[in-house]
């Protein structure tokens, strides 16, 4: 039966630390024995290496890298008492397979350059920087514990997870630390979160450098700080953020200190609430019975026993092996007694079993070694180029461990699997780690990362994760501004401009609403925009429409009038026949104005223009007529004269029909080229739709305007003429006051039209149409009514006929 050397370089970073007051780490003690009981339940199996025994050295690294190239070289040459006792003499000093260690990135770093050339393979069962993945660099190297790149990963989306934007980070001056903050920087970017400022401590903390530390923490809004460093160093820090009373910290822990409970005791009221990932912890059957087994015994045969009795019992053993002095009070200490017992080593660090993740981690690098043992079936005392044909096994091993598939990606790195840990304050006042999440890289996307957020315990008791933001998140409605020279997470909020809107928190932009939506008040959503257009149920409409019926129940009212009293010398005496058609073009006039209030459409607009441009036509043409009458009136006074045989009332009809004939040809010419149409006018008013009528051809527009003035022009300038004839009743002055207030609505109603939209532009058109149209029904009329009602004494052919 052949013995088959396999090393355990075992890092004690405070284990057998050579350093003078440093205490002994029952954790460490305790991983160096999961490898020996994982060794002696492989020898024990007859289904893994039947015909091979496994056997192990264990050597101290002292987390010093002189110390630990040291005990390698040892090991990979072998001790110098082992090829007398070796199952292969007569054969070279056997180098050893496999060396499983360093627990530090940096020390294995040193290890792995300086035995690149022996081509042994490493496996480390601790240290997790991503440097190490490089294997052009470091060919040899594999491990049990996930790089720190699926680390920082978890860290990166668990602060995304919170909305923290805002993250101290800080981290001890090691290989380890930098490559990690390196690797979080790059990474937390990508979710939008910045460092607030990133801080690098040497390991042997200063007053020097410890208070430029505080400063730096002090002096920043970030409430969230992320930490890569050890569980010694840390603990210089937690005590001076104590003296300075920074309690207000919501701490991240790297993996290095996630489910460190030494600084429970000391620093509980700092680190309440701490978040953290740790590995995968698991449950090995029988290590509690193998570690706590004769612990007495051993502590008479090795000298870490010996170490950890008399530190656990403050005694000192009879011929101690124990070499480690840690105080002055050390050196007196009482003999320990024969009869005493195990129980407080079976309470302490060593033998506690609750947390196993590193000691599963070396557990679990044993049993690569046996199973890339096994799958290649060679012993060793075959060829010596076998260690990089065990690499090659141990890469592409795979094997299932106490539920847990076990593989290896490319580079050696094992598939990522995290417990996010919470610390929390148990009844008793001790810690207790919750596990309140989980991280597994296998999951794939967003499915990575599980959080219960109804199991953390935040620190001080909050009832959410305190914020930890530079600058306050960007509600819908505005956009984010970056400040100039100052990191992404630092900003300022823009309210959207007109017409925009954002959605989202936190947006870069804000979009544009479509032409037939508009921002709401907040101006997180488009919403349809309101339509506007002269209502009748609106305050305007119902006053113009009021006003237009009003009109016409004057003008109806004067048409009765006229008609009770036609056989009146002030009725029959200024031409009737045009007067009652007067009246009843006027009614037109005011009808019209109607036609502009309501919801346009083609046909209305169509209806409206042509409908206002023929009234007026008509109306004008009358009074044309009419002054045309007295003019020729007082012509036909003079002898001999036949002028109004020549201009009776069917040729005052004709010239009224004449008349309006030419301005229906115009109509007809615009409604057939270009008329007037319906449209949602979106330009003058972002916010409303404007419902609106557009003449089509503005040529078409303005002639209908132009000859409706011109016909009021010759209106004017005949009346002007016939203004003063002597007579009691001169109809001529009243038409030209009538011209004189159409020509002003006008003239005023030009600018004024030009210069408005929507339904004030309409508004404006009803009121000329009104003004003017009410201009000439008083001009006109009133003076009739007034005598033919008032002054009943002068509406007789006595009163007429007399001259002024």
């Amino acid at each position: 039966m052949a013995l088959l050397a396999a090393w355990l370089l075992a890092s004690s970073l405070r284990f057998m630390l050579v350093k003078v007051g440093e205490p002994m780490s029952a954790a460490s003690l305790r991983w160096t024995q999961t490898m020996a009981f994982a060794i002696e339940e492989i020898n024990q199996r007859r289904d893994l290496l039947p015909r091979l025994k496994l056997g192990y050295h264990i050597r101290d690294s002292c987390d010093d890298i002189p110390v630990s190239l040291r005990s390698s070289l040892l090991l990979v040459s072998g001790p110098p008492d082992l090829n007398a006792n070796s199952a292969c003499r007569g054969v070279p000093r056997p180098v050893s397979p496999v060396i499983i260690g360093d627990a530090a990135s940096g020390v294995s770093m040193a290890i792995l350059r300086t035995l690149g050339s022996f081509g042994i393979p490493l496996v480390s069962y601790f240290a997790s920087c991503n440097c190490l993945s490089n294997k052009k660099e470091f060919p040899t190297f594999m491990r049990t514990m996930p790089s720190d790149a699926f680390q920082i990963k978890a860290i990166a989306k668990l602060i995304r997870y919170f909305h923290w934007t805002w993250v101290g980070v800080i981290g001890v001056e090691s290989d380890y630390a930098r490559f990690a903050i390196q690797l979080f920087l790059e990474e937390s970017s990508k979710y939008g979160a910045c460092a607030a400022y990133v801080h690098f401590y040497p390991v042997l903390l200063s007053k020097e450098s410890i208070a430029d530390l505080m400063q730096t923490i002090r002096g920043s809004t970030a409430k969230v700080i992320l930490n890569f460093s050890g569980e010694s160093e840390l603990q210089t820090i937690l005590t001076e953020c104590r003296r300075q009373n920074m309690t207000h910290i919501q701490w991240i822990a790297s993996e290095a200190w996630a489910t460190a409970k030494s600084l429970w005791g000391e620093f509980q009221g700092l680190l309440t609430g701490t978040l953290g990932f740790a590995i995968r912890k698991a449950e090995i059957p029988g290590l509690q019975g193998f570690l706590t087994r004769g612990l007495l015994v051993r502590a008479h045969q090795s000298p870490f026993f010996a170490e950890l009795w008399e530190e656990t019992f403050n005694c000192k053993l009879n011929v101690s092996l124990n070499r480690h002095v840690h105080s002055d009070a050390a050196l007196s200490r009482r003999p320990c007694a024969e009869e005493e017992e195990a129980p407080e080593a079976v309470r302490s660090d060593y033998s506690d079993v609750s947390q196993l993740r590193v000691s599963y981690n070396v557990y679990k690098a044993v049993y690569l070694v046996a199973q890339a043992l096994h799958d290649m079936k060679w012993h060793m005392c075959g060829p010596r180029k076998r260690p990089p044909l065990l690499l090659h096994y141990m890469k592409q091993a795979s094997f299932n461990m106490l539920g847990e598939q076990v593989s290896f990606d490319k580079n050696g790195d094992p598939i990522a699997s995290y417990d996010l840990m919470n610390w929390q304050k148990g009844p008793d006042g001790s810690l207790q780690l919750v596990k309140v999440g989980f991280y597994d890289t296998s999951l794939g996307g967003e499915k990575e990362l599980v959080i219960n957020d109804t199991a953390i315990w935040w620190h001080w008791g909050q009832q959410g994760p305190p914020a930890s933001v530079c600058s306050a998140s960007c509600t819908p409605g505005s956009r984010k501004a970056t400040r100039k020279g100052e990191p992404i997470c630092c900003f300022d909020c823009l309210p959207c401009t007109e017409g925009e809107i954002s959605n989202e928190t936190d947006s870069l932009d804000c979009r544009r609403c479509s032409v037939e939506t508009w921002p709401n008040e907040a101006q997180d959503h488009c919403v349809p925009k309101t339509t506007e257009f002269l209502s009748y149920h609106g305050s305007m409409g119902i006053v113009l429409c009021t006003c237009s019926l009003f009109g016409l129940f004057v003008t109806m009212a004067i048409f009765g009038v006229f008609v009770a009293y036609r056989t009146t010398p002030v009725v029959r005496g200024n031409n009737m026949e045009l007067s009652f058609l007067l009246l009843i073009f006027l009614s037109v006039c005011f009808l019209s104005g109607l036609t502009f209030i309501g919801e346009p459409t083609d046909w209305l607009c169509r209806i409206r223009y042509t409908t206002f441009g023929i009234s007026f036509s008509l109306c004008i043409s009358c009074i044309l007529a009419k002054t045309v009458v007295v003019l020729m009136a007082f012509r036909a006074t003079l002898p001999d004269s036949r002028v109004m045989r020549w201009f009776g009332p069917a040729q005052q009809r004709a010239s009224v029909f004449l008349c309006t004939c030419i301005q229906i040809v115009i109509c007809l010419i615009w409604l057939t080229t270009r008329p007037p149409l319906a449209v949602r006018n979106t330009r003058h008013h972002s916010s409303r739709i404007i419902l609106e009528c557009v003449v089509g051809s503005d040529v078409g527009f303005w002639s209908v305007l132009g000859y409706i003035g011109l016909l009021a022009c010759l209106c004017f300038l005949l009346a002007f003429l016939a203004r003063k004839l002597p007579d009691n009743f001169n109809e001529a002055k009243f038409i030209t006051f009538s011209m004189l207030i159409f020509f002003a609505v006008w003239i005023t109603f030009i600018p004024v039209y030009i210069s408005t939209s929507g339904q004030y532009m309409v508004a404006v058109h009803i009121f000329a149409i009104l003004a003017s149209a009410f201009g000439i029904l008083l001009c006109i009329f009133a003076p009739k009514c007034y005598i033919v009602l008032l002054k009943p004494e002068k509406n007789t052919k006595k009163q007429m006929m007399l001259k002024k």
